[in-house]
């Protein structure tokens, strides 16, 4: 592997370098001590001891672990109402999701060789949209983020059209849906931008149920709000790319080991996920795959099993590098959205193996205060 050759170039070049005048050369003794060094460091900085310094608002932050609902076999919507009222109870002013932005999405398809081919599952066609606006990704967005800095406090039925047509060729297929769903059904027609295309885009038909339109976009508009943030990011790609299909095998093969003898409710998990028949159903659902218990079975049997996988390559420490790549710079999407609202109310909706990633990192922010979803559930 041409990676691996550099990685053993690199390993011995300073032995091969003529030491500087004064330098020792490292030597076994010295390694030894640097480790014992590197253990025993503590880092100067911890800005969590800086919350009594915040003179704002604290910013809320609540964080939703998902299904994915695309992958729930025979899922009817209907039955998210009781989740429904639960978060929106909660009243966030501000809504993420996870989806990948047009803008990223450009760079995706501009770079196959860097983020592979398979990025572009997590991305939305915009060529039809694009044909009724006459508009490209950048162009959409920024027309649809000037129309939103002025915003009527009474928008018409044209306005709500005209931004659904925009956000649907910046590739942001949910906060199109937002207005869509805010439309009087008389009114959710063509014309502004929508054309026949857009229209069956808008309307929905044939499309399975998933969490960024059934939970948060609907959420989105019952609440009055104009737009769902996408906050993923596959960039991380590269790191996966980089690694070849040794780490496809090692992972796929990890994936396949059976866990649940160690933790026990997994089984449980297992159980509630063949039953969704009712609001109830789902919505006990929902407070199982946000309780403590679940998430650490989720990540340690995933994750952190990872780092224990052997070498020579180490593939699972490269796949724990690649998923804590996307989830530092989902958390900084995230940040990046709220940071000129403080004291807002943020509801992040994002895979269930996320949450306690997006909950840890965002807990260093110091005007961050985090929501319990086990509080908003019940």
């Amino acid at each position: 592997m041409r990676n691996l050759t550099l990685a053993i170039a690199l390993a011995f070049l300073p032995a091969c370098q003529t030491p500087a005048a004064g330098k020792a050369v490292a030597t076994p003794a010295n390694s030894i001590q640097a480790s014992t060094a590197a253990q025993d460091y503590k880092p100067a900085l911890d800005t969590r001891t800086w919350r009594g310094d915040v003179v704002a608002p604290k910013t809320q932050m609540a964080v939703l672990g998902s299904a994915h609902l695309t992958q729930e076999d025979g899922f009817d919507a209907a039955n998210l109402s009781a989740l429904l009222d639960r978060l929106a109870a909660f009243n966030p002013t501000i809504i993420t999701q996870e989806g990948v932005s047009g803008e990223q999405c450009e760079t995706l398809r501009n770079n196959p060789a860097i983020y592979s081919e398979s990025a572009m599952d997590y991305c939305s066609d915009v060529d039809e949209a694009q044909a009724a606006t006459g508009l490209d990704v950048s162009s959409a967005r920024a027309q649809a983020e000037q129309i939103l800095a002025n915003w009527p406090a009474t928008p018409k039925p044209a306005d709500r059209r005209r931004l659904a047509a925009l956000f649907l060729a910046s590739g942001d297929r949910p906060s199109a849906q937002v207005q869509w769903l805010q439309l009087a059904p008389e009114e959710r027609r063509t014309g502004d931008g929508v054309d026949a295309a857009l229209l069956k885009i808008l309307t929905r038909a044939g499309e399975l149920p998933n969490e960024r339109m059934q939970i948060g976009a609907a959420l989105a508009a019952r609440l009055g709000l104009q737009r769902i943030h996408p906050v993923d990011d596959q960039t991380a790609l590269a790191v996966w790319t980089r690694a070849g299909k040794g780490l496809d095998d090692a992972i796929e093969k990890h994936w396949s080991t059976d866990k649940s003898d160690r933790y026990p409710v997994l089984a449980e998990f297992g159980r509630a996920r063949q039953n969704l028949s009712t609001p109830d159903d789902v919505l006990a659902y929902y407070r199982l795959l946000n309780s403590p218990e679940i998430q650490l079975a989720f990540i340690e049997t995933d994750f952190r099993d990872a780092l224990k996988l052997p070498g020579p390559d180490y593939y699972g420490q490269q796949y724990y590098a690649f998923n804590d790549l996307r989830n530092w710079r989902m958390v900084a999407n995230i940040v990046e959205v709220s940071a000129n609202d403080p004291g807002a109310r943020v509801l992040n909706i994002v895979g269930a193996s996320h949450k306690a990633y997006y909950e840890a990192y965002l807990d260093m922010v110091p005007y961050v205060e985090l929501v319990d979803m086990e509080v908003v559930l019940k």
